[in-house]
């Protein structure tokens, strides 16, 4: 048997809980509060059978939507980007030459790490951050160090001591509704971070943004971005929360040089984003059916969000501390100290069809995290989230009663 490489056993930990997290989310048995998965009902299949309908009937039009593309993604795509989305975030007078189209959200942070990341480079993220981004940047032999935050996000004095003493080649922040801590990082905090960072052009910023255009509750936040001065900030958002998550279509928004970089690292690892997805993306947006569609979708989550947070009042144990998140797909739960291990837990929720990510696999360092787990009711009915965190609830109850 061949030798794995030595980056393999660094992923180790988070390789088992990602792996769980799929098996289980695409289980039709299981109820999973694991995987953050937009649910069926909110897919566009109607308008997109339509639009692919309308597409390969015109000859040569189906052609091109089956042949190969701009690497950088299809200009039509990139014009969709720059009209219709990134003004929503504060961005404007974004050129189409400054975005790259990706293959879901995550091939950003994968593509920055590989143009920029030598090993043993430092990035500095959230404590705790997103599990599969840190399996990113440990894949590229990076080391994680992790910055304390609170409920306005990181604590910029912490993120100045470690920038001192480890000099990062990355920052890497989740700004709205964060994967997994639920919070948003507050106008105030943004501006902190930006008067410093912007000291700091040789360190990239990742500014990852999926779930931002599932606000519905509170006041939409600029980006980060918008406070940009040096050009260091990379703007990474996807299409996977708010169209489908099986087209897997992303995008980067950052400057001209940045995204030249991305752009050769693109084509030596898999050459383009589909032309067809792409195609496809654009149209449903120049039709005019995303407004109705995320005014449509916010309400939806904010019904279940709401189910999931009444429901984790009533089973979990006193002195437990949940995350209302102001929008997303996720809660942040925190047991009391020294409780329950939520890893443990796992074990025995599965024998009972219930699955959830432990807190453990968002942290850096062994053994942190061990009473707090991630809650994800995007995909769930009504009655599978009472069902499932009144069965998660009890096994909690029996742990700490033993």
């Amino acid at each position: 048997m061949a030798q794995l490489a030595e980056r393999m056993t660094t992923m180790k930990k988070s390789a088992d809980a990602v792996r769980g997290l799929f098996e289980s989310m695409t289980d039709p048995s299981v109820i999973s509060f694991g995987g953050g998965s937009p649910a069926w009902a909110t897919f566009p299949v109607d308008e997109l059978r339509q639009i692919a309908d309308d597409i390969l009937q015109v000859p040569g039009k189906g052609q091109a939507a089956l042949a190969y593309g701009n690497p950088q993604g299809q200009m039509e795509l990139r014009q969709v980007i720059c009209d219709k989305l990134l003004p929503n975030r504060g961005i404007q007078g974004a050129s189409p030459r400054q975005v790259i189209v990706v293959n879901g959200g995550l091939e950003t942070m994968n593509l920055v790490s590989q143009a920029y990341l030598n090993k043993g480079d430092v990035v500095l993220v959230e404590d705790p951050s997103f599990v599969q981004c840190i399996e990113i940047f440990q894949m590229l032999e990076a080391t994680c160090v992790p910055v304390a935050c609170d409920d306005d996000g990181v604590i910029v004095e912490d993120l100045k001591e470690k920038f001192e003493k480890y000099q990062p080649k990355i920052i890497y922040l989740i700004t709205s509704f964060h994967n997994p801590a639920a919070r948003t990082t507050s106008w105030a905090r943004r501006q902190e971070i930006a008067a410093f960072t912007n000291q700091h052009p040789e360190t990239i910023v990742i500014e990852d943004d999926p779930y931002v255009e599932l606000r519905y509750e509170g006041e939409d936040i600029p980006a980060l971005k918008t406070l940009d001065t040096c050009g260091n900030v990379v703007f990474a958002n996807s299409f996977s929360k708010i169209f489908s998550p099986g087209a897997r279509v992303g995008y980067c928004y950052a400057e001209e040089e940045i995204i030249r970089h991305l752009y050769d690292v693109k084509t030596a690892t898999n050459s383009q984003t589909s032309t067809l997805i792409q195609v496809l993306c654009a149209e449903y947006f120049n039709r005019g059916y995303f407004d109705d569609h995320i005014t449509k979708a916010r309400a939806f989550y904010k019904e279940k969000r709401d189910i999931a947070l009444a429901a984790l009042e009533k089973y979990m144990p006193e002195g437990t501390k949940i995350v209302r998140p102001e929008g997303g797909l996720f809660i942040w739960v925190e047991l009391p100290e020294g409780s329950v291990n939520t890893t443990k837990l796992l074990d025995r929720a599965l024998e009972k069809k219930v699955s959830f990510l432990p807190g453990e696999c968002f942290f850096i360092g062994e053994g942190r995290g061990t009473n707090c787990m991630r809650i994800s009711f995007g995909s769930l009915t009504p009655e599978q989230i009472d069902s499932g965190l009144s069965i998660l609830g009890g096994l909690i109850r029996e742990e700490m009663d033993a």
